[in-house]
């Protein structure tokens, strides 16, 4: 009877056991992570962006959050390790990441590293490692990657790596993207078998011979700047035998050429004796000040081209009084700007109105027949929220695009010039106006260029024309197709999306990237950095900003404070907020349509409707339609 009842009582004694075991190991763990972190920050140099780190704290995770700068947790645990552009060095100690047992993603983009590839096989349960835009050098050996059975994304491009891609790298079983993209590696590309496998980019290297078949259906994108790689989707390999015909025959091509190049030479000269006619200088080396004089002695030059509208204006628009390119060259003159794809002027007509010409030399992505045909394209399309193309000016060397001049001047002065003192910003029932004007405009190019994966293609504050009114009017849209493609890359706004940056290619929902950073830039005031620069964009942008802003602590402090007018407007704001930074999801396929976007912001008012969206509405309010924790929300937008 006595030992009966010991049996319940020895039970209980075991379970409590088990839990105080349980707690300390909890507790234990959640401190191994602290010290493991501030191990890592020990073996970094610059590492002033990681001073919130605490040594003192318990643990840097509470739940799903946390306060430390670039990490996310998860159940308690440290998930991510996310320290893109901090500026950081030093060494990456592997080691002391190993006590991390639920680390999944590993990212110190845009840093300073440098040295050997780190010891990452030794962290075994990553999934995603992105090293991207660093100062890595050397080889990578053969079993750097060995054991990372659940490694899916692999980011290297933008390093100092050469050699042959290691072995283990190409067998990782569940590898879905990798870039090696701009770095110094060689040699023959091996097969990639993987079923996932969606990218292998190995553009701006060192690679040769022929691309093995896994690899066939990529994009040829992925294999750009390698002089001696051949095979689908390049162009098809060639044998030796065939190479040596195909030499012999171009240098006999050429040396005919040459002598033919003689003779007509010969014969032009006896013809004209020996004067020259004088370079054309063209439309546009003209600047403002220049006299009628200077300017009419290029009509001649003009006039000899002949041909079909050769010298003249192309009207692309009925309602418009005509005018002629002689009057257009008299005009009165003043230079607005200068830009990455030329000058613009504004020419006020004698006894007409004021229009602005812009001029383009990088214009030649096709040729005279399609220009023509896209120009009258462009020129068919009326909108309210559109600046209309007029006219235009034709030219192997230059196009001119002529549309009427609007006072008020482009968003981005309104946002970004220096006021006069007493002059008010922006407020925000006309923020609200404009940028609801600007989504009508983007849809109105979505439903008459549904061919065009970028409608508009270089969306952004100064491509934001304001009337009197402030009625928002679009410009240089749909220029994507006739811009030279290099330098359409280098410079256009579309250019410097995430799926750009990651995939070299664009979407559907591209444009809806570039809407939310302008309807970011539009309530925060602050101007996009990253679009100054050339070539894909920046890791750290506009929407990075934003979302480590709400992600710290959610304070007024995003909002411009030059934008007046915003008594309980805060809700509406807030929305806003959410939207631009839901069109700015750096993962296409979760990122906002811009149906979605415009049902959305139609429904906005200048005063809260609900008391939802008060002044104190919280974080929490921000993010619970897409995403169940601010760390999912940052992770989505920074990657």
């Amino acid at each position: 009877m006595t030992m009966e009842r010991e049996k319940p009582h020895r039970f209980v004694v075991a379970a409590l056991a088990v839990l105080v075991l349980a707690a300390h190991n909890v507790v234990t763990c959640s401190a191994g992570e602290t010290q493991s972190l501030i191990r890592f920050k020990g073996s970094l140099s610059n590492a002033t962006a990681l001073s919130n780190w605490d040594s003192s704290s318990d643990s840097p995770c509470n739940g799903n959050k946390t306060d430390w700068a670039g990490v996310s947790c998860l159940n308690g645990n440290v998930w991510q390790l996310r320290l893109d552009g901090m500026g950081l060095g030093g060494l990456i100690d592997v080691d002391s990441l190993t006590q991390l047992s639920s680390l999944r993603v590993l990212s110190i983009k845009g840093n300073g590293f440098e040295g050997p590839m780190p010891e990452v096989k030794k962290l075994p349960a990553l999934k995603m490692l992105m090293m991207s835009s660093n100062q890595f050098t050397g080889d990578i050996p053969d079993d750097k990657f060995d054991g990372m059975k659940a490694l899916r994304m692999v980011y290297l491009d933008g390093n100092g790596f050469f050699g042959p891609i290691p072995k283990s790298l190409v067998n990782l079983p569940r590898l879905v993207n990798l870039s090696l993209e701009a770095n110094q590696m060689g040699g023959k590309i091996p097969d990639f078998r993987q079923m996932e496998l969606q990218m292998v980019n190995l553009a701006n290297n060192q690679f040769e011979g022929k691309i093995p078949p896994g690899l066939s259906k990529m994009s040829p994108s992925y294999f750009k700047g390698n002089k001696h790689l051949c095979g689908k989707p390049l162009s098809p390999c060639k044998s030796f035998k065939k190479m040596l015909f195909i030499t012999v025959g171009v240098a006999v091509a050429l040396v005919a050429l040459v002598v033919i190049g003689i003779v007509m030479y010969r014969k032009k000269s006896n013809f004209h004796g020996t004067h020259h006619l004088k370079p054309e200088r063209g439309f546009g080396a003209y600047d403002a000040g220049l006299r009628d004089a200077q300017i009419n002695d290029q009509q001649p030059q003009m006039k000899k081209r002949g041909g079909d509208h050769q010298g003249k204006l192309v009207f692309v628009r009925s309602d418009r009084e005509r005018f002629e390119l002689q009057d257009l060259l008299r005009a009165s003159a003043e230079v607005l700007g200068s830009g990455s794809f030329g000058s613009s002027y504004k020419a006020a007509l004698l006894g007409g109105p004021a229009v602005v010409v812009r001029r383009f030399r990088q214009m030649n992505n096709v040729g005279k027949e399609g220009f023509y045909e896209h120009m009258r394209r462009l020129g068919s399309l009326s909108h309210p929220n559109l600046l209309s193309l007029v006219a235009f000016f034709y030219r192997k060397e230059e196009k001119l695009l002529i549309s009427d001049f609007v006072e008020n001047g482009s968003l981005a002065s309104h946002l970004h010039a220096n006021r006069s003192p007493g002059q008010p910003g922006l407020d925000w029932p006309t923020r609200l106006k404009i940028i609801k004007g600007v989504t009508k405009g983007l849809e109105y190019l979505y439903k008459e260029l549904p061919g065009l994966s970028l409608p508009h293609g270089h969306l952004k504050s100064s491509n934001v024309l304001l009337d009197r009114n402030f009625t928002p009017l679009l410009t240089d849209y749909g220029l994507v197709p006739v811009i030279n493609k290099d330098h359409a890359q280098q410079f256009m706004v579309a250019f410097k999306s995430p799926e750009f940056n990651h995939s070299d290619c664009t979407t559907r929902k591209t444009d809806v990237w570039s809407l939310g950073i302008l309807i970011l830039e539009i309530i925060t005031g602050k101007f996009p950095a990253n679009y100054l620069k050339q070539g894909k964009g920046a890791n750290a942008d506009l929407a990075t900003w934003v979302n480590s802003v709400v992600r710290e602590e959610w304070t007024g402090e995003v909002f411009d404070k030059d934008m007046r007018g915003t008594k309980n407007g805060e809700g509406e704001m807030l929305k806003l907020l959410k939207i631009g930074m839901c069109c700015c999801e750096w993962n296409v396929e979760r990122r906002w349509s811009l149906r979605e976007a415009m049902d959305r912001i139609e429904e906005l008012r200048e005063r809260d409707s609900d008391e939802e969206y008060s002044s104190s509405a919280s974080e929490g309010d921000l993010y619970s339609s897409r995403a169940t924790t601010v760390e999912d929300f940052s992770f989505s937008v920074t990657h």
